[in-house]
Formats: C-alpha cells, structure tokens, sequence
C-alpha cells in the first residue's frame, strides 16, 4: 500500500510541476507581446490600399507571406523585388489573368502605398532563419 501513496505523490509532484512549467512559459509569452516594434505605422494611404486590397477582394488570386489565393502571384516582395512603378503598371492596366479594375490614379497609387507597407514587413519566402528555443522564427534578413 504504502508504493501506491508514494506514486500518487510522484503524479502530483510531476502534475504541478507541468501546471507551473505552462504557467510561467504563458507569462513569459505573454509579456513578450506580438507588436512589431520594428515598422513604421501604416499611413492613411496604405490604409486606404489595404481597404481597396480587401474590397477588390485581391487575396482570393494573390497571397501575402504565402497565404491567400493561387491564381496571381505572391505580393510580400513585389515592391523590393521589381519597382512601384512595375506594380502600378499592372494595378493599372490587368493583364491576360487579371481584370482591369478601372481604379483611380489616386486608387492606384494607395495600393502600391499598401504593397510598399507590406512588403517593409518581411522577406519571403525566408531565406535564413532559425528557429528559437521557445518556438519562433527568426530571420535574419527581417528588418529589425
């Protein structure tokens, strides 16, 4: 009798020490935050793109950070990778697989406001990374 007191103490032991183990890693997650102190705020113009972006429903052919529709091309990098100018091109004119949206100069120029914005907010697909004890990734050629 006295092995199986001993091993409920042993369960208990090993209980509470898994509660306070996720209890102070919650903590220490928690006051990390997820604000990205690294990026400017978006300006009334990107804003005003990422509201076109989302009324022209844009995400169901194109993707940011890989996620979105497949039909159009990832835009994380689109800005870096090529030129306002490039972007505006397309936004402006559609091409054989995208429609012409007939936007405004000033339209067309708060969404490649808005790609600039996003594409200030990372790499991808990520080059150099490592993953963190905690279970993050870092990259190194994200801005910090």
């Amino acid at each position: 009798m006295p092995q199986i007191q001993g091993s409920a103490i042993n369960n208990r032991f090993i209980f509470g020490t898994l509660c306070a183990s996720f209890f102070f890693y919650s903590a220490y997650v928690y006051t990390m935050g997820t604000e990205a102190s690294h990026l400017a705020p978006k300006s009334a113009e990107a804003r005003h793109g990422q509201n076109l972006y989302q009324e022209h429903n844009c995400v169901a052919c194109h993707q940011f950070y890989g996620l979105g529709g497949y039909m159009g091309p990832d835009l994380t990098n689109v800005i870096s990778r090529y030129s306002p100018a490039y972007a505006r091109a397309f936004i402006m004119t559609g091409t054989a697989r995208m429609p012409n949206f007939n936007l405004a100069v000033g339209e067309v120029d708060a969404l490649v406001a808005y790609l600039e914005f996003v594409d200030s907010t990372g790499t991808y697909p990520p080059q150099n990374f490592e993953v963190t004890w905690y279970g993050t990734v870092e990259q190194e050629d994200d801005p910090q």
